[in-house]
């Protein structure tokens, strides 16, 4: 307690960021951290104040009855924290607090001033950016607590809370416990969902063209034109398959192939060129949404993984504050950006005059400066790359180039669209077009390009042609008929949802990462490599809230809340009228209680958790233990891994037919208990049939077993896993069957084991050896293949079945298609085998994921 006699007691949120500050402050001060917020509204009833708990509004932490009043608690882990601060607060000679500068640091400043109740005076500290020279301003240009501010993330909070509260039990009660409903959450959800609804309804659209190879020059184009019509391309298409215009042709196989025979030998003459400038402007600075696409496309991080870096690489001093929707750069950091293109790229690369960003800003309090380095002089990557880890170097290195980059001179030079015409020997006429691109002063390129969910035509690589004139003779030494299919709308991945609930005003930018985390844990969506899967549980969620609360997931109504919340911290709105009219509900309609209330009888939970598959009889049911398939009194598990869009009629019909494995084996002559064979989510597996509440003993098939073949010892055998092997220092010993294969256990502690069998015969002593060794790193030894198939048509080559981590799958050497539900190592055929990886093949390579940390070109 001694130690703040006659100091300053600055509080800030962290304990990294007041290590950091504490280095800028002399003697005088004392830094310490409240390690976020110390509290909150009561999350549960065992929070709730004993004088309290009578009240009708109290399990919503809100007196609805009395102006919405907030109920807040001292969260028990955080009562240490606050006793900590009394004590050093007591004789401390000032409170200066110094938490973030956004409406919820506002936030924390005044819960920090309630709860500790200071007899001294109290000042708030604000900066962007955590240097010395900011840290020494901010000091000189203390100021009050802004109440509107801490009003308008009040407001938020009670309404997150309400929303929250009155709309999750529905869900509880009509789909799942657990699951939640939130004011941003569940709008995302939608959107995710709508996209995989389209989907499923998309029809693939075949079409044709003909690329030609032309001399002198060896340059290529497409078919452009038959007849005076264009030649249809993906573009053309509506998502049901049909052409959307009468202006375009569509060319089959048969077609294409016949105009490229009539065009062998053709006179092809340039019939235009036309030449444009090009000119491509910079990127803005980044502001919160914008880092978190970047850093998505980019680095592959998740918005929560951003955000984390971020906020590390803020408190420790090396970028300016990372939730922001401003692009605005200050007068010093305009000048830095200047001087560091202009030293590393030379004076030419910088415009004559600074560059400036503005953009409207509906709430003034989140229009901070742009997320950059810190400091008056930016300290290159290579200059910080030792002090960083890899995740934090490398988003360092991507806000660098962004900032600087911005500061740079337009990348200029020239795009050339060129026509060529012949007639057909059956007196069509065609007409083939090509474009090319040279850029002439790179500019910006220099330093970095944006990377985009979508190529545009701005985005060509540069493409050389030869030096055209019209009317110039050309020969077509090639003419190749080309084959395409249209695609699906693309899934979101985080970085496009952001943008998409940005675009539609929806949410800001400390809600992103949250929002993207919440719709993940809750088993909502789920990533498949960057794509972003609904569940089919969505789906329910988003059937219940389409049909019975419209309002509350419409997309306009969610942004015009945001806008409410903006003007309230504004001043513009009074709070309490406006969550009185949202809650009780007005003239123009109901409030979330009415709606609530008036409508949780008349949901059909049935109707809600059915999801109908196009052109199918077959629907998609969401249980109590997940979705699963039925057709009158046919019913069936769906496997985890199937994504919506994939459950084709001729899929579903394949996984409903493997209801039909499910059969008794026969009776446990110990037990007396009938042992049963099912399919369950995680494939086949066998149970004993018990009564009541009692949880039966179950064990899925090893891997080389079928459920046509396994019998009754066999499942019994499978029953006595896992086997506990013994005890060492009060821990079990257990050798069992995972989702990766046979393992031992003990403690924290596990190995595989070399096969499934090992499980019956291993010893304690072998298991222990076992565990003794070194943890593998990386890839083991290959395995010899299991089965040889056969050649595949395509490739040529071998086709052989091997067992992978993840289970059993085919390969041609070139791709590897795993084996699906109702597969099995004994029964797989060349054919079958043929069709999973052809498959996997017309799905295209995955991603990989470069995971260097060196400076990228730009």
């Amino acid at each position: 307690m001694a130690a703040t006699a006659g100091k300053k007691l600055v509080i800030v949120e962290s304990p990294a960021k007041a290590k950091t500050i504490a280095g800028y402050l002399g003697k005088d001060y004392v830094v310490e951290s409240s390690v976020g917020h110390i509290r909150d509204l009561p999350n549960n009833a065992s929070e709730i104040p004993a004088k309290f708990k009578g009240e009708s509004w109290a399990r919503l932490g809100v007196d609805v009855e009395h102006d919405f009043t907030p109920l807040y608690v001292v969260d028990s882990r955080k009562k240490k924290v606050v006793s900590d601060l009394k004590a050093k607060l007591k004789n401390a000679e000032e409170l200066l607090l110094a938490t973030d500068e956004d409406r919820e640091g506002e936030a924390i400043a005044w819960h920090l001033r309630e709860v500790l109740d200071p007899k001294v005076p109290v000042r708030r500290m604000v900066f962007h950016e955590i240097t010395k020279p900011a840290i020494e301003r901010a000091l000189g240009e203390t100021r009050d607590i802004d109440d509107r501010l801490v009003d308008a993330q009040e407001t938020r909070r009670i309404l997150d809370r309400l929303y929250g509260y009155e709309v999750s039990p529905v869900l509880w009660r009509k789909i799942m416990q657990g699951l939640s409903a939130g004011r941003v959450q569940s709008v995302a959800t939608r959107l995710v969902v709508e996209r995989e609804r389209e989907r499923m309804i998309f029809v693939a659209a075949d079409y044709w063209d003909v690329v030609a190879t032309f001399t002198p020059g060896d340059f290529n184009a497409r078919l452009a034109a038959v007849d005076g019509k264009r030649v249809a391309q993906g573009r053309d298409f509506e998502r049901d398959g049909t052409l959307k215009t009468a202006d375009a042709v569509q060319l089959d196989e048969a077609a294409a192939r016949g105009l490229a025979q009539a065009l062998d030998g053709a006179d092809f003459r340039v019939s235009s060129v036309e030449e444009k400038p090009y000119t491509r402007r910079p990127a803005a600075p980044f502001m919160t949404s914008t880092l978190q696409q970047e850093a998505s496309r980019k680095l592959r991080f998740s918005s929560q993984q951003t955000m984390r870096t971020a906020q590390r690489l803020y408190e420790n001093g090396y970028i300016t504050y990372m939730r922001t929707d401003s692009t605005t750069l200050s007068e010093s950091a305009l000048a830095a950006a200047r001087d560091q293109a202009r030293e590393l790229y030379g004076a030419d690369s910088v415009p004559a005059a600074p560059r400036q960003y503005n953009r409207k800003v509906k709430n003034a309090q989140e229009a901070h400066e742009a997320i950059r380095p810190a400091g008056d002089r930016f300290r290159t990557p290579d200059e910080v790359r030792r002090e960083l880890s890899a995740d934090e170097f490398n988003l360092y290195d991507l806000i660098w180039k962004r900032t600087v980059a911005s500061q740079m001179a337009d990348a200029r030079g020239q795009t050339v669209s060129v026509r060529i015409a012949a007639d057909a020997a059956d007196g069509r006429r065609t007409e083939f077009a090509t474009a090319g691109t040279v850029i002439t002063f790179r500019g910006f390129l220099l330093a970095y390009e944006e990377g985009r969910d979508e190529p545009t035509a701005a985005d060509a690589e540069e493409k050389v042609l030869p030096q055209l004139a019209e009317g110039d003779t050309l020969t077509a030494t090639a003419l190749e008929p080309e084959g395409h299919s249209t695609s699906p709308p693309a899934r979101y991945t985080e970085a496009s949802l952001v943008k998409a609930l940005e675009e539609r005003g929806i949410g800001r930018p400390s809600t992103y990462a949250a929002i993207m985390g919440t719709i993940l844990d809750r088993g909502y969506v789920r990533k498949q490599g960057q794509a972003l899967v609904p569940e089919f549980l969505a789906f329910a969620v988003v059937n219940l809230l389409e049909q019975h609360f419209p309002r509350l997931v419409d997309y306009e109504f969610t942004a015009r809340m945001e806008d409410d919340l903006d003007e309230i911290a504004s001043g513009d709105e009074a709070r309490t009228a406006w969550l009185q009219r949202f809650y009780f509900g007005a003239e123009d309609g109901d409030g979330l209680k009415e709606q609530v209330e008036g409508r949780l009888a008349e949901i059909d939970a049935r109707e809600i958790n059915t999801i109908e598959l196009p052109n199918s009889d077959i629907v998609v049911r969401v249980g109590r233990y997940g979705p699963y398939l039925e057709r009158g009194e046919e019913r069936q598990t769906l496997p985890p891994d199937v994504a919506p869009d994939e459950l084709t009629p001729a899929r579903a019909e394949e996984i409903l037919a493997q209801g039909s494995h499910d059969q008794e084996l026969g009776v446990d002559p110990e037990s007396g208990r009938t042992i049963a064979l099912r399919a369950g989510r995680y494939g086949p597996y066998v149970t004993e049939v018990v009564e009541g509440d009692e949880k039966p003993r179950t064990a899925s098939l090893f891997r080389t077993m079928t459920p046509e073949s396994v019998t009754l010892e066999e499942a019994l055998r499978l029953l006595t896993l896992p086997r506990t092997l013994g005890e060492v220092d009060g821990e079990e010993v257990v050798a069992a069957n995972g989702r990766y294969g046979p393992y031992v256990k003990r403690g924290k502690e596990s190995r595989s084991l070399d096969s499934e069998e090992q499980l019956f015969t291993i010893t304690l002593e072998e298991a222990l050896a076992k565990l003794a060794e070194p943890k593998q790193r990386g890839r083991r030894a290959a395995a010899p293949p299991l089965k040889e198939l056969g050649d595949d048509p395509v490739s040529g080559k071998p086709i052989v079945l091997k067992e992978g981590r993840f289970g059993p799958y085919v390969t041609d050497g070139e791709t590897n298609a795993s084996l699906r539900a109702g597969d099995s190592v004994e029964s797989i055929s060349r054919e079958r085998a043929v069709e999973l990886i052809q498959a996997r093949r017309e799905r295209g390579p995955a991603k990989r994921v470069n995971k260097r940390t060196s400076k990228k070109k730009a």
